[in-house]
């Protein structure tokens, strides 16, 4: 099986691919509160053009895809895109990442369908507090959510907080207290500067070593570092001991993980975006929809691979892809 490595010797084996960039929440750190997607339908990638796309990925070495947007269960057809990628040779993971409030709905059939474990994002437990972040979300209906996805089978269900000063923070511990009882996953993520909300970003910003200082605390040390697979995200995790639940902490900022990402992200209109932090893309979606051969496309790729940067420069900038919305990046 052939590898897609980069110039600094990093196999990319996963893909985040976005099937919307439309989504029924606006938390605040993903999108302007004005912010309205300029997405038709014609402009995003079809059913035929995501089945090429992730098998010419596969052939390439990629064997997991995670579906997410925008919000993913908006797209229409849905459970037909988890089918058709779960079912491409090559292809063992097909994680979803999704708010979590039309979850409910849809676990039973995504999990039949080839979507084998979830995370879901929830920032705070406190109603009030939720629907102002999420600017009209409801938490009641993401907890439904989760407990859809244990009914599910899915495994494991991770719970993503992003963590910001003066906005949530006080609920690290009661965040990790809910997911021991549900006996799922959670993961606390840093703020990154990126958009036009980059600047307030940063005054947000709660560290990975305060974070894991407030984790440690509260859990009396009862925890022990896990060894990530080669498919494995960002995260930094950690099992808590005499339970069924682990601890991570993604850091993009205060502890970067560039040496280790092993991850590109297609868009729903089809670019191939290489780095969060970077502005270099080429368009996936023209080249299927032409006459180029697998092969050809193929070459594109590696070509395109070969440009992938060392790392973001998050601690250096906050403008390098301020035209561009978080929920257009695919997160």
């Amino acid at each position: 099986m052939p590898k897609l490595i980069d110039k600094f010797n990093r196999e990319i084996n996963y893909i985040r691919l976005s099937v919307t960039e439309h989504c029924n929440y606006r938390c605040f750190y993903c999108r302007d509160a004005e912010h309205i997607p300029n997405c038709k339908r014609e402009d995003i990638l079809s059913y035929e053009d995501i089945e090429r796309i992730v098998r010419i990925f596969a052939q390439l070495g990629v064997s997991k895809i995670r579906l997410t947007g925008g919000e993913p269960l908006l797209r229409r057809g849905i459970v037909k895109i988890a089918q058709l990628i779960s079912n491409i040779d090559g292809i063992k993971d097909v994680p979803l990442s999704t708010n979590g409030h039309l979850l409910e709905k849809f676990a039973g059939k995504l999990f039949d369908n080839g979507v084998n474990r979830v995370n879901l994002s929830i920032d705070s437990l406190i109603p009030e507090r939720f629907n102002e972040i999420t600017r009209g979300g409801d938490v009641n209906e993401v907890i439904k959510g989760i407990d859809a996805a244990i009914t599910s089978g899915m495994h494991p269900i991770k719970i993503n907080m992003v963590v910001m000063r003066g906005v949530n923070d006080n609920e690290i511990e009661s965040m990790i207290d809910f997911a021991i009882e549900k006996g799922v996953d959670i993961r606390f993520i840093e703020t990154m500067p990126i958009g036009s909300a980059g600047i307030e970003a940063t005054s947000q910003h709660y560290s990975e070593k305060d974070i894991l200082n407030r984790v440690n605390k509260h859990l009396k040390n009862r925890i022990t570092p896990m060894t990530s697979s080669k498919t494995d995200g960002p995260a930094k995790n950690f099992k808590i001991d005499h339970s069924n639940s682990t601890v991570g902490v993604i850091s993009a900022v205060s502890s970067h993980f560039c040496q280790t990402c092993n991850r590109v992200r297609i868009t729903a209109k089809g670019d191939l975006i290489l780095c969060l932090g970077q502005e270099d893309s080429i368009s996936l979606k023209d080249a299927v929809r032409s006459d180029r051969s697998d092969d050809e496309i193929k070459k594109m790729i590696i070509e395109a691979i070969n440009k992938k940067p060392e790392k973001h420069e998050f601690n250096s900038s906050i403008d390098n892809i301020s035209n561009r919305q978080m929920a257009e990046i695919g997160g």
